[in-house]
């Protein structure tokens, strides 16, 4: 299962590294839509799967999950267009709801005494495996095509599923609940309504009808979500609490750490993979696994983020941990938009964006933790869990469709962007780490414990701290 994670884990940075083949291969100025897709129905999934989980069995549906990402590998494997890519993506992110499923499923079949080792060995290797990965990714790119990519996920799936199976018991926990299907379908469709619209307006044009549908569309199927998810006793995501400002600062905080990630993510190999002799003010003109050396600190940074939350938390709190590292990542986004010339000061820029990341990401639960009682951290985690997908879903495209507008040229169907579209790009993502700052620095000092939903009474602030250094 800590394998599994491994490759969910790194699943998201492999993409990264492949996309500007993938976009040169298919012609494409659309590549953020490979990552969009599988954060978007992992997030709308998750909520889904964990309930009918609660119900049939974790490990049964930890099964179904990996069946269904490695039918979605083998999809964008043998894909012979990008629409089609972009929908076994999708089904890969099946990969999503295994993160929590992993986690129930060790509480619930391990030995009490071993529970809290294994569940931190999983989280750990999360984020050690994101070294050596890029130098993997790298080395199979250029040697045997970007395919090699997803023919590497259905691989290893195909060897995790049976040992799963073999060594793990099913739980013997069951409850019953209510599968809200209609929430899942608007919410889905709206967002993706939303996204398509945008990322297609520079080409279609913002006033073109079908611009309009899609945008016009999507934000009523949205709102009607939002109607449902208020009228329902058991939805998708209870957005009530979100009432509580500090769940939903710590919600919005957390999310938009994830999409500074992930948009800085995806820019990184286009900005580092572009020859220098196209004289566009950018570009190493460096291969896929020579572009290890600028990944590999971000992931190893991410590590170190995460220990230092975990040694600091108990003394200083998660809350000026969140905004030191949110600001370390506007600082460093900002810098990477201002000054991308020099390999030795984009590898520092990269490793610090990694510092900021990894304190967010394990900074994040634990103020969850300290917001809400125990009978609603289950809630919380399941609407902070589709904040964490969605936000790095939408910034990736919001970005390319500025970056669309400023295409400097196109060589052999690959399209290279001119300085200032790429430094508006690296802008985009300082502003998401700003204003998570400021969420982060409005969070009360004295976090009061939210009401029950279901009581209306307060639980005392007796959460536990986690020292995670992943997500």
């Amino acid at each position: 299962m800590a394998l599994l994670l491994e490759l969910l884990s790194i699943s998201y940075m492999m993409i990264a590294i492949a996309l500007p083949q993938i976009s040169a291969h298919y012609q494409t100025t659309q590549g953020a839509w490979l990552q969009t897709a599988f954060l978007l129905l992992g997030a709308v999934a998750s909520p889904l799967i964990g309930k009918l989980a609660d119900t049939h069995g974790k490990r049964k549906l930890l099964m179904v999950c990996i069946a269904l990402s490695a039918v979605g590998a083998l999809i964008s494997a043998t894909g012979p267009s990008f629409g089609v890519v972009v929908a076994g993506r999708a089904l890969t992110g099946m990969l999503g709801p295994c993160l929590f499923l992993v986690y129930t499923l060790i509480r619930d079949v391990f030995p009490k005494r071993t529970v809290a080792m294994a569940v931190s060995v999983a989280i750990s290797g999360m984020g050690l495996v994101a070294i050596p990965a890029p130098f993997l990714t790298g080395w199979l790119v250029d040697n045997f095509g970007f395919r090699s990519v997803f023919w590497f996920t259905l691989i290893c799936l195909c060897v995790l599923a049976p040992l799963i199976l073999a060594t793990t018991d099913e739980s013997p926990v069951r409850l019953r609940s209510r599968i809200d299907l209609v929430g899942a379908a608007l919410l889905g469709a709206g967002i993706a309504g939303v996204l398509i619209g945008v990322s297609f307006a520079p080409e279609w044009g913002w006033s073109a009808p079908s611009t309009l549908a899609y945008l016009g569309g999507g934000t009523a199927l949205f709102a009607a979500w939002a109607v449902s998810a208020r009228m329902i006793r058991e939805p998708l995501i209870d957005l009530r609490i979100l009432s509580n400002r500090a769940v939903a600062l710590t919600t919005l905080s957390g999310g938009l750490c994830y999409a500074v990630s992930a948009v800085f993510t995806i820019l990184l190999p286009f900005m580092c993979m572009t020859p220098a002799v196209l004289g566009l003010g950018y570009g190493f003109g460096v291969s896929a696994e020579e572009f290890a050396v600028f990944q590999a600190p971000l992931g190893g940074a991410t590590v170190v983020g995460g220990f230092l939350v975990g040694s600091l938390v108990s003394r200083v709190g998660a809350r000026p941990l969140m905004v030191v590292g949110m600001v370390t990542m506007a600082l460093a986004c900002t810098s990477t938009a201002i000054s991308h010339e020099s390999k030795p000061l984009v590898i520092i820029f990269s490793a610090l964006v990694g510092l900021g990341g990894g304190i967010g990401y394990a900074a994040t639960p634990n103020l969850l933790l300290a917001t809400v009682p125990q009978s609603l951290q289950g809630t919380t985690g399941a609407v902070s869990s589709v904040s964490q997908n969605v936000f790095p879903a939408v910034l990736p495209v919001i970005a390319f469709t500025i970056l669309n507008s400023h295409i400097a040229t196109v060589v052999e169907g690959a399209a290279f962007y001119t300085d200032e579209g790429l430094t508006i790009g690296f802008l985009i993502a300082a502003g998401a780490a700003l204003i998570a700052a400021v969420a982060a620095f409005a969070l009360p000092r004295k976090v009061e414990q939210v009401a029950d939903l279901g009581t209306g009474t307060q639980s005392p602030s007796e959460a536990p701290v986690l020292s995670s250094n992943a997500p």
